[in-house]
């Protein structure tokens, strides 16, 4: 097939953010489509094949819009972009990928999904009164529900904004915390806070917390309360049991948006049977309302070695038990 060359202008910013640190970006665009990326100036010249720089074309669009709204592209949404180039299909075929939910502008840019199940995850929250995000760490649920939560805020639509997760160790005793509920809460909650830091700015937060409008707490802390008008999230919820789970879910009140994350592949109960997120995925699945969103490896968009990390936990787990339905739910 002929190779062909087909010129696309952009601008400088985004130029500079295709091309990337020692051109690091733009060799991996050209190793994943076989095609050679020039930067003539303006712009980018694409030679290969139609299919290859279609494909080739389509990542540095995706790449380019991003860096052109402020956002800091790094290595991680490079490869992002690359999945998502092979995975989209023939216009055809149709629209799979919602329209974006928009979002608040964090100190890196402006805050947008990267992967297809981060976008339908975004269209669940602002459709469904309770979303479930679940998959495994570095896919971006709970900073992508800290972002929309707080967008919510910001726009007058919930009154408050609430953070919730069950007070239980990773594998080792933290022993006693001191000082008031907030300084317990805090150091299990490190990375909501450091994603509304991001969002909102570390004053307006501290501001937020201060007026009430938003409230850290354990699990233990929400019974008997009915939340209205809203936002809540609650994390690491593998860690929950099933009278938690319960609990919790029946906080929802007038006005109320919740979410719940958490990875089953990292329980951390002493009976880990007693995960009320896999019960509660079971028998809430045709429950109007409930929308459940199920992350993957490819979803990962931390560092590229944490997707290589966590398929070769997934493929070491596969060996030893039989295969369960509980990691490819879909969205519902």
């Amino acid at each position: 097939m002929a190779r062909e060359s087909e010129f696309l202008s952009l601008s400088d910013q985004a130029l500079r953010a295709v091309i990337g640190p020692n051109s690091r970006h733009v060799a991996l665009i050209e190793d994943a489509f076989k095609v050679l990326v020039e930067a003539p100036g303006g712009g980018v010249s694409i030679n290969g094949s139609p299919r290859d720089r279609a494909q080739a074309k389509r990542v540095i669009e995706t790449l380019a819009k991003r860096a052109d709204t402020g956002a800091e592209i790094t290595e991680a949404d490079v490869r992002m972009a690359l999945g998502a180039a092979v995975a989209q299909p023939r216009p055809d075929q149709g629209r799979v990928v919602p329209d974006a939910v928009a979002l608040p502008v964090g100190r890196r840019g402006a805050i947008a999904p990267k992967t297809a199940a981060q976008a339908q995850y975004l269209d669940m929250l602002s459709r469904c009164e309770l979303t479930f995000g679940v998959g495994p760490a570095g896919t971006g649920k709970t900073f992508l529900a800290a972002a929309y939560g707080a967008s919510l805020l910001r726009r007058g639509q919930v009154d408050r904004l609430v953070i919730t997760r069950p007070a239980v160790e990773a594998g080792e005793k933290l022993g006693f915390l001191p000082g008031d509920l907030n300084e317990k809460v805090d150091p299990y909650l490190a990375p909501i806070w450091e994603a509304l830091n991001d969002i909102l700015g570390v004053d307006d937060v501290r501001r937020r917390r201060e007026k009430g409008e938003i409230e850290a707490a354990p699990i233990a802390f929400m019974r008997g309360r009915t939340l209205s008008h809203a936002f809540i999230i609650v994390d690491e919820a593998q860690n929950l049991t099933r009278l938690q789970m319960k609990m919790v879910l029946t906080r929802l009140g007038e006005g109320a948006r919740m979410v719940v994350t958490g990875d089953p592949s990292q329980i951390d109960l002493l009976n880990a049977r007693d995960s009320g997120l896999d019960h509660a995925l079971r028998i809430l699945t045709d429950v109007k309302g409930v929308g459940v969103q199920a992350f993957k490896a490819e979803d990962v968009v931390r560092h590229a070695m944490v997707e290589r990390i966590v398929r070769a936990y997934d493929a070491d787990a596969a060996k030893g038990r039989p295969a369960s339905d509980a990691g490819d739910k879909k969205d519902r």
